[in-house]
């Protein structure tokens, strides 16, 4: 088999579909068991989360250590293949807890979603047209979902703007949906569908779009810990140098983009690790993360912020948003996601964007104190020693025995492992 044109792959059972895969693949049976293999979940649960279903592509699963937000200890379960994560989090967590841990709070669980006009001759005047409608809209937007509003949830207000696009000014429908404990997209897709008929016969225009906003400016989910100065020195550096090496390290992100895309993606290494485990959006979560971090100020910043208290003492803030749930979609059907939920402890959405906001700051910590102190390479080095070390060929105590000799020389790469590794067996062989 040659071509990927393949009519009705949805409609075959799981050995067709495997068998597919072997003919255009070449595939062995071993390496259709490693595809095939659906971990926690039965075939027929993968299948129906999303199109196409073979198998299931697993993730480490770690569990961050130490952390204490608002007053309660929690072990935070993070799904990600990266090296040092966990760990870094699990450090930067411990150094927290001398002043207390993470103060953390949301600004609520209000999403938004959009409904596009074009083609308006008075956009102005149609803003102010919709707006006299607010009450018909929000009745029309809660016939959608009486759920949530039993629960309290549902649409609370309407926001209109006049966009200037390249294509002319467009009207832009804002409808604040106050989601409870579930992330929100469904009903917030369902409830713009309905508007958008009543939007077009008062202003006259055509409406296209009808879909959530993943910047969710109204959904923030925020942290804030001390450090204390000397919680935080190294064995070379004092209290009061790390803290000064911080706030080099933070004004130089927050002042040039280059270096604050890395440092943004260090902290959703934390973030969108818990995210997967909990099995909410990453992507949604990280568009409206980065979106944020350029929409709050104009340009791209920082999401965390460092300073010093009147101690000398390191204070580090995150905000942004977190549109992460615990009803609908893979958390509610996901048995590791669910386990992991109740892993955590927490009861509604809101205290699980509290968390996930203080990981990311603890993430963003630890990277910055290992670039202001030894650097990031050493705290990597071990980890990343060993997999290639594994991925040389290595297995069992050569496994270790390999890294060891990769980290004392500085030469972690595949050749110089693979070198080390056969003089290893040549040893033993004698």
């Amino acid at each position: 088999m040659t071509s990927s044109e393949i009519s009705g792959f949805y409609r075959k059972g799981a050995q067709e579909r495997w068998q597919v895969l072997r003919e255009f693949g070449g595939l062995s049976d071993a390496e259709l068991a490693t595809i095939g293999n659906t971990g926690a979940l039965a075939f027929d649960q993968v299948n129906r989360m999303i199109e196409n279903v073979v198998g299931v592509h697993p993730l480490p699963l770690g569990v961050a250590m130490n952390f204490r937000v608002n007053g309660r200890d929690v072990l935070v379960p993070m799904a990600i293949e990266e090296p040092s994560v966990v760990a870094a989090a699990s450090n930067a967590a411990r150094m927290a807890r001398k002043r207390g841990g993470f103060a953390a709070s949301t600004s609520g669980p209000v999403m938004i979603g959009q409904i596009q006009l074009v083609g308006v001759p008075d956009p102005h005047g149609a803003r102010l047209t919709i707006l006299a409608h607010r009450d018909e809209i929000l009745a029309s937007a809660n016939e959608k979902d009486p759920v949530l509003v039993k629960y309290g949830g549902g649409a609370k207000d309407v926001e209109v703007r006049v966009v200037e696009t390249a294509r002319g000014p467009m009207v832009v429908t804002h409808l604040l949906v106050d989601c409870r404990d579930a992330m929100g997209a469904n009903a917030i897709n369902t409830m713009a569908e309905a508007i958008a008929p009543r939007l077009e016969a008062w202003t006259g225009g055509r409406v296209y779009l009808r879909i959530i906003s993943n910047l969710a400016v109204r959904r923030l989910a925020r942290a804030r810990a001390v450090f204390d100065k000397e919680a935080i020195k190294t064995d070379e550096l004092s209290g009061e140098e790390v803290v000064e090496g911080i706030l080099e390290a933070f004004a130089f992100a927050d002042a040039d983009p280059f270096r604050c895309a890395t440092h943004n993606k260090g902290i959703m290494n934390g973030i969108d690790a818990v995210v997967v485990a909990t099995g909410n959006d990453w992507r949604a979560v990280e568009a409206g993360a980065h979106a944020y971090a350029a929409w709050k100020s104009g340009g791209y910043r920082s999401l965390t912020t460092y300073e010093k208290d009147r101690e000398g003492n390191l204070v580090g803030t995150i905000e942004l948003p977190m549109p992460v749930g615990l009803v609908g979609g893979a958390t509610a059907v996901h048995p590791t996601a669910k386990a992991n939920v109740k892993l955590l402890g927490v009861k509604t959405a809101s205290e699980l964007a509290e968390i996930i906001a203080s990981v990311g700051l603890a993430q963003n910590f630890a990277a910055l104190r290992a670039l202001a102190t030894e650097g990031i390479q050493r705290g990597h080095m071990s980890l990343h020693a060993r997999n290639i070390a594994a991925t040389a060929g290595a297995v069992g105590d050569e496994i270790d025995r390999v890294a060891e000799v990769l980290v004392r020389e500085r030469k972690v790469r595949m050749d110089r492992a693979a070198e080390v590794l056969a003089d290893l067996r040549g040893k033993m062989d004698k």
